[in-house]
């Protein structure tokens, strides 16, 4: 069941028994090597931990220090966990002895104790630093990104990283306040965006997509993903399934296209004279997209946008004999 609804700083998982399920971990396969990408706050590896047999072995990732933390808590000899984005996974498998696995989960986007804590920088809900970054110990936080980047890129990030129509309205307004101040809290930049943004969806906040925009570009979190993606499937077995969640448009159109990729292939002309051991033959077969239940919603509301794809590696086809 999911988690009934917790107090600000803890997570809930979204789609807890659902991505689990997915990886279809029963009988010889508890004994198999199992990846979480997104550790978060460690819902999903904990599950996976207790239906994995005693030779299983779970490998997490995480960029946030805060969920290495967490993660560095759990004492399982069969887990462990990696200071670093899923985009590395060929590397870091390769480094801990392991080549195919039996399962991967990636749980996109940023948790809720990300979300809450006003000193992270991720919600204009609180006010607090411009800093947005998953990994605080690497790369430019938001507000030094904000004082040096040209209008032209700043429009284009916030254009399609947050698919906002007004962003050269903001990427100008942006420009001409940090000349005459920086923009270093999350309440001058929502306020400012606020002030050009004059429509919105009911019941979403002007800086919505602005935010989204400037998190997935400080963090590289598409850059990631399309990375991850390619990496995931080259680490999976025969038979081993991937589940992706996604969080919104552009996550899930990314996830969508790749299993796409390598579930349809194209047909070549029937009148062509090809033989069947010639054919081009699909790679993944496409299981499920699945939401959350209006109950999960329910308790948890962010969850609503969540999206979860699920794909399974196929075994590569034995070739035909020759005909005598």
């Amino acid at each position: 069941m999911t988690t009934p609804a917790t107090p600000l700083f803890q997570h809930q998982t979204v789609l807890l028994d659902e991505a689990v399920d997915a990886l279809d971990i029963h009988g010889a396969r508890a004994g198999g090597v199992y990846v979480d990408g997104t550790f978060g706050r460690g819902g999903h590896s904990r599950l996976l931990l207790s239906r994995l047999g005693p030779r299983g072995r779970l490998i997490a990732f995480d960029k946030d220090l805060q969920a290495i933390a967490t993660a560095e808590q759990i004492g399982d000899a069969r887990f462990q966990i990696v200071h670093d984005s899923f985009a590395t996974m060929t590397a870091a498998l390769r480094e801990r002895g392991v080549g195919r696995v039996d399962g991967i989960l990636l749980d996109l986007g940023i948790s809720s104790p990300q979300v809450d804590d006003a000193g992270r920088g991720f919600s204009f809900r609180n006010d607090g630093p411009l800093d947005m970054r998953m990994d605080t110990t690497r790369g430019l936080s938001a507000a030094q990104w904000l004082a040096v980047e040209t209008e032209q890129n700043l429009e284009k990030v916030i254009r399609e990283y947050g698919e906002e129509r007004f962003a050269f309205q903001i990427a100008k307004a942006i420009v001409a306040r940090r000349a005459l101040e920086p923009l270093t809290s999350t309440r001058q930049l929502a306020a400012l965006v606020a002030g050009v943004v004059k429509t919105r969806e009911k019941g979403k906040d002007p800086a919505t997509r602005t935010f989204q925009a400037i998190r997935i570009f400080i963090n590289s979190e598409l850059e990631d993903l399309e990375a991850g993606l390619k990496q995931a499937y080259d680490c999976l077995a025969p038979g081993a399934r991937m589940a992706v969640i996604s969080f919104h448009s552009l996550e899930d159109r990314m996830v969508k296209r790749f299993f796409a990729s390598k579930a349809n292939v194209p047909q070549p002309d029937r009148r062509l004279p090809i033989r069947a051991v010639d054919l081009p033959q699909p790679e993944m077969r496409l299981l499920a997209k699945i939401k959350p239940s209006v109950l999960e919603v329910d308790a948890n509301p962010r969850a609503r946008s969540a999206v979860m794809r699920v794909a399974q590696r196929l075994p590569v086809p034995l070739p035909l004999p020759e005909p005598p």
